[in-house]
């Protein structure tokens, strides 16, 4: 079959191109023109339309070129094979991702309240080290002592304050309760 004198073969290999390319850079640059595509994206993702018309494309040029069928059923069997990929990824991957943490940062305001250890002490009118353990993972800060008293490395500290990326410790003394 031929549409407007082009073979479909050209016609799907075009496609592919075309949408693949296409895909590909709005994949690359989706995060700078999201704004621009935010009404469609509640209806249809423009990433799975592209991904759609790209796998439609590809399916027909594959069964177009190794096949003798008719092109209407190459193009509905394209369809409904492109239809259940793009679902498929849409389920596995795309919405995963979505609902992922965006990252494993932290905020400096976090850290107030944490207990940490000191790694290098801490002078009386100095800076020294804390490290701090968390469930993302662990940081090392540099600390100054609230009370302008040295600590030693190894003692046990609170956070009282972060300021300029230095956290404001003192002592931590754990008291019992009876």
């Amino acid at each position: 079959m031929d549409i407007m004198g082009y073979p479909m073969e050209t016609i799907y290999l075009t496609g592919l191109i075309v949408f693949g390319c296409i895909t590909f850079l709005y994949v690359l640059v989706s995060d700078l023109i999201h704004g621009a595509f935010e009404v469609f994206s509640h209806i249809l993702s423009p990433t799975l339309v592209l991904s759609f018309f790209t796998i439609l494309s590809a399916c027909g040029y594959v069964l177009e070129t190794i096949t003798f069928v008719n092109s209407w059923p190459i193009l509905g069997i394209s369809a409904g094979s492109s239809l259940i990929l793009v679902s498929l990824l849409n389920i596995f991957i795309l919405i995963p991702l979505a609902s992922a943490e965006a990252s494993l940062n932290y905020a400096e305001e976090d850290l107030r309240g944490r207990i940490g250890k000191v790694i290098t002490s801490i002078p009386s009118n100095g800076f020294g080290e804390v490290f701090i353990e968390g469930i993302s993972g662990n940081i090392a800060k540099p600390a100054i002592s609230m009370d302008n008293e040295p600590i030693g490395q190894g003692s046990k500290i609170l956070i009282v304050d972060v300021k300029s990326g230095v956290v404001h410790v003192m002592p931590y003394e754990q008291t019992a309760l009876l």
